[in-house]
């Protein structure tokens, strides 16, 4: 019988280097404080001798799980690039990711996340909008003591760590853009209500229109929910009133999509009669034509940068560094085909 090969140990590590087993572990779980030089004698006695660390077995031996939880609500292209960008972070420093999509409004959601936590010892968890704002997740992840990064957060914003864009400057930044091509009679399609980057949007939108001075008529202001059903009939109202605008601004790319969607069925050229404007910059944004003029998020930057922030954050500590950090990212106008002047005869 073949016996399976014999694990190399740590100890076997430390003594080809001429290091202590635990200054391997330190470089192993990437802390601060070794000189490069004997680093990098780790990192070659490691490769030399094809050392594959027992994730469970650190976790164990030491206060982390090197398991952080992403917490979602609704799948689509804004959570499989954060996703990437996650994993990619979290596999630099041999931590792993898991996914777990919620329904924010299921009454059993406090229960569900407290059997989840029994279940896992996370060293952390990313909340992406809305839950980043879910008050019941919020209480059970402090009552459990685990450290949680926000994105986009609209409520008590200096409770916890966090990462996002400007949200109401680059939703501003779009309305100036229609109204600079000549756009005055401009539809907005809203997001789910209670999403703190929707909400700014939609502060933004307002607040620019009347910077400028220009009116904004009710009629073309819907709330699309980000659900695709939605959206759809909100463009078909918006653009079927009785005087329809020459330029929608929606609140994310699947929203403007639709909105193209509905514009073609019922006869309108794009950009010739109708501009349209997305958020996100998602990989459906260069797949339909034409290709949309939006607001491009570093989705994956945000990801790496929330993931950072746990991988870093050692539960050794007494709670987070002060100040807390907030990581607010850039963001950029992106202009596509899809907007342009409007019609002369308006």
């Amino acid at each position: 019988m073949t016996l399976p090969p014999r694990s190399v140990t740590i100890q076997e590590v430390a003594d080809l280097a001429e290091v202590s087993a635990k200054t391997v572990s330190r470089v192993l779980n990437h802390e601060p404080g070794v000189h490069v030089e004997t680093r990098n004698r780790i990192l070659k006695a490691i490769e030399k001798l094809d050392y594959q660390p027992n994730v469970n077995a650190r976790g164990l031996a030491g206060d982390r799980s090197f398991l952080i939880g992403l917490f979602c609500d609704k799948p689509g292209d804004y959570l499989s690039e954060f996703q990437a960008g996650a994993v990619q972070r979290c596999r630099e420093s041999d931590f792993h990711l898991t996914v777990e999509p919620w329904e924010s409004d299921n009454p059993e959601i406090g229960r569900q996340v407290n059997t989840l936590l029994r279940q896992l010892r996370l060293d952390g968890v990313i909340l992406l909008p809305p839950l980043s704002d879910h008050s019941i997740i919020l209480e059970t992840l402090a009552q459990k003591s685990i450290p949680m990064v926000r994105v986009a957060p609209r409520l008590e914003t200096s409770k916890s760590p966090s990462v996002g864009i400007d949200d109401y400057a680059a939703a501003r930044r779009m309305t100036r853009h229609l109204l600079d091509l000549g756009h005055r009679r401009i539809g907005f399609i809203v997001g789910r209500p209670g999403h703190g980057a929707t909400d700014e949007r939609r502060r933004g939108f307002v607040d620019e229109m009347q910077f400028a001075g220009v009116a904004i008529d009710d009629s073309l202001v819907k709330v699309g929910n980000f659900v695709y059903a939605h959206r759809s009939v909100c463009a078909e109202q918006i653009l079927r009133s009785a005087t329809p605008p020459t330029a929608i601004f929606a609140s994310n790319d699947d929203t403007a999509a639709a909105v193209i969607s509905v514009a073609r069925r019922i006869g309108i050229a794009l950009p010739e009669q109708l501009s349209v404007a997305g958020f996100d910059d998602a990989p459906l944004a260069t797949m339909i034509w034409p290709e949309l003029t939006t607001v491009r998020q570093p989705v994956a930057a945000l990801a790496r940068a929330a993931a950072e922030l746990i991988i870093e954050h050692s539960p050794r500590r007494r709670g987070w560094p002060e100040p807390l950090p907030h990581r607010l990212l850039d963001f950029e106008l992106i202009l596509r085909g899809s907007t342009a002047a409007p019609p002369s005869s308006v």
